[in-house]
Parts: structure tokens; sequence; C-alpha cells
């Protein structure tokens, strides 16, 4: 028979456990590498590194990851072994063309180790992503408007472009909009169509993808137009794959879409600005990303230096303003949400900062913190998880 003392221990002795099991299970899962593109004119060498905590906010900086010109915007692949990033230049190998640079993750120290630079096949690549199986990269030319699809090899290397497509037209603005400008490139959820922002064409482009092959054919319809002068962006698909919420930089506006998975076709919804009323200053807007349950949707702007955030309906996919909220910093060209969904990281390109916001799941809003990151012009952030 256990005595009353002895079971009071007992019991003791299985809180404690519970608990110290509690904190080993957040703590697994909760460390990330964070890795910042830049651009290298201003003091900045290439891509940087920090060890992030999702628990607790706070990041360690590892320093220069990878030295590598213009590092502007980066992807990992599915299986978090490598990174890859545009280098946005146009004269790579003496040529006319941007390059795309392949490094393998170090998960122990974070440094980057390059495999390989290969040209672009366009100048001035502005945005990369991998399909959803990893096998092959994506890539956007801003200046020469086109887009190309390389496979990926199991050592990370990319082998010979499996498509290439050479976008033309013009929309109305003369200063922006004279030729095609290729801004953003992902695949669909199921993986049968890319979807193309061109700023320069008023355009989001759709077209079938061969997950095999790494093809693409133009989709019937081959595109959705937006008002003339909008500038197309980014683009982010929500979790549903049943809307597709595209960012606008001229006119800072958001153009929601119903998406029909079977036939890759957009339909408009609605188009909503994200400036506060009366708003006379510059802006253009930059990033756009949707939260994982697919409830709210959160935009930058650069002149009015904010985060605009929306309250997104689960059956229309309509947007409703939230908030507004101040990065802090000058021109936050791109920012993102960590894999656990409770931190916001925005960078301020212009003032040398990425702002860490804590995020509310219950309602969308932000909270700025004291964990802020310095590094020289940053404009991209991505996260692997390291455990």
């Amino acid at each position: 028979m256990t005595r009353p003392g002895t079971r009071w221990k007992i019991s003791n002795l299985f809180l404690v456990l519970i608990v110290l099991a509690t904190t080993a299970l957040q703590a697994f899962g909760s460390q990330y590498l964070v890795y910042v593109g830049t651009y290298t004119d201003k003091g900045s060498q290439g891509i940087y590194a920090y060890r992030f905590d999702a628990v607790t906010g706070e990041s360690k900086a590892i320093g220069l990851a990878a030295a590598t010109k213009n590092p502007s915007f980066l992807a990992v692949d599915p299986n978090h072994k490598f990174l890859y990033a545009v280098n946005e230049i146009d004269n790579f190998n003496g040529g006319h063309t941007g390059a795309l640079s392949a490094f393998a993750i170090d998960h122990a120290n974070g440094h980057l180790t390059l495999l390989q630079q290969v040209s672009s096949l366009g100048a001035d690549p502005a945005h990369v992503s991998l399909d959803k199986t990893g096998r092959f990269l994506l890539v956007a030319n801003y200046t020469s408007g086109n887009i190309a699809v390389f496979p990926v090899e199991k050592d990370g290397r990319l082998g010979p472009r499996s498509a290439f497509v050479q976008h033309a037209g013009s929309s109305v603005n003369q200063e922006r909009q004279t030729g095609p400008h290729a801004h953003a490139i992902a695949a669909s959820h199921d993986n049968r169509f890319v979807l193309t922002a061109d700023l320069g064409l008023d355009q989001l482009l759709v077209y079938r993808f061969d997950s095999k092959s790494g093809a693409l054919a133009p989709n019937d319809p081959p595109f959705a137009k937006t008002s003339p002068g909008a500038g197309p962006r980014h683009f982010a698909i929500a979790p549903s794959g049943k809307f597709v919420y595209l960012v606008n930089e001229m006119s800072s506006t958001v153009t929601v879409f119903a998406y029909t998975a079977s036939s890759g076709m957009l339909k408009e919804q609605q188009t909503i600005s994200t400036l506060p009323a009366g708003f006379k200053e510059e802006n253009t807007t930059a990033e756009i990303a949707v939260d994982a349950k697919g409830a709210f949707l959160y935009v930058s702007n650069r002149g009015d230096d904010s985060i605009a955030v929306f309250a997104i309906d689960p059956h229309s996919g309509k947007l409703s303003f939230a908030e507004r909220v101040p990065t802090g910093g000058k021109t936050p060209r791109h920012f993102t949400l960590d894999p656990t969904g409770k931190w916001l990281f925005a960078a301020n390109q212009d003032s040398n900062d990425i702002t860490i916001f804590r995020v509310d799941p219950s309602n969308g809003r932000l909270t700025p913190t004291s964990h802020a990151l310095k590094v020289a012009t940053p404009v991209c952030v991505v996260f692997v998880p390291v455990n």
C-alpha cells in the first residue's frame, strides 16, 4: 500500500516531467535559420544569416552567409537542403542577363556553399520560386520581361532550361509600361499551373505546367487583366486554393480573384486600396502574404511605410480593412510570416533594418517588438528549420 506522502511526491514528479516534456516539445521545431537577401551597392556583401527562436522571438546574428551580387530574392527547396537566389544584374559573364545562384545550406553553422551560378536568361531577375515538388526552379526576369524554368538536379544544381517564355506588349504608363516586366512567378497548389504577374502588361498570366518535363504552355484564357496602369507585382494564393490575391505596385491596390483550380481560370471579385483615405504622397506596394489559415492578408506600402492588414471573408475571399501599422523604418520592400505564423519580419530597405512584429492569431493584428535586426539594405527574408 502506497503512503499518502509517497503518492504526493509521485504526483509532483509526474507534473514536473510533463512540464519538462512540454518545454522540450516547444523547443523542438521552434529553431530556424533566417536568411536575408540584400542589394550590395550600399555596404552589403550578399546574403546574411541569423538564428531565430520562434518561441521567444529572439534572433542571433551569424553574419555573412554567402558573398554574392544583389541577391534580391531568395527561395528554399521543400527539403531545406538548398537555397536559391536571383542576382539582380544585367551583365552576367559579359552578357545582358542576370544570374541564378544555387547554394547548399549548412544547418550546423548557417553558412551557404555556392554550388553553381548560371544565367537567368533575362535581365534583372526579380523573383524566384520552386514548384511544389522542388524539381523545377521558376524565375521572372523584370527588365527583359520573360520567364524561365530550370530542372533541379539531386545535388541542387540547375540543368538546362526546360521552358522559356518572352512576354510582349505594353500598357498605359509611358515611364514604366512601355514593355513587359515579369515581376513574380509561382506554381499553383496542385502544381498544374504556373502564374506570373507582369507589371508592364497589367496582366496576371496563367500557364499550364508539365511537372514531369518542366514545360509551360499558355492557358485558355491565358491571363486576367487588371485596371490600366495598376502595375501587378506579387501575388499570394489562398491556402484553400480558391482565391488569388494580386498586389498592384503602381496603384497601391489589391485585386482579389476567384480561382478555378480545374481550369486555371481567374475571375476578378474585388479591388481595394492599401492606403489611408486621402493619402496624397508617393507610394508603391511591394509584398503580399496570406496567413496559413487563410483568414488574414498582409501588404507592404513603400512611402506610407506600413503593413496593411485585411480580414478575408472565407466564402467570397473578399477583403475588409483591419489595420495599418507603421513598419518603424523606411521602404518595406519585403516581409514574410515565420513558419509558426506568430511573427512577421518586415525588411525596411532604406533604413537598414528588419522590424519583427508579433502576430495575434485571433484578429491578425501586429504588435512591434524590440527584436529588430540590423542589416544593410535588406530586401528578402526566408526561413529554414534546423531541427
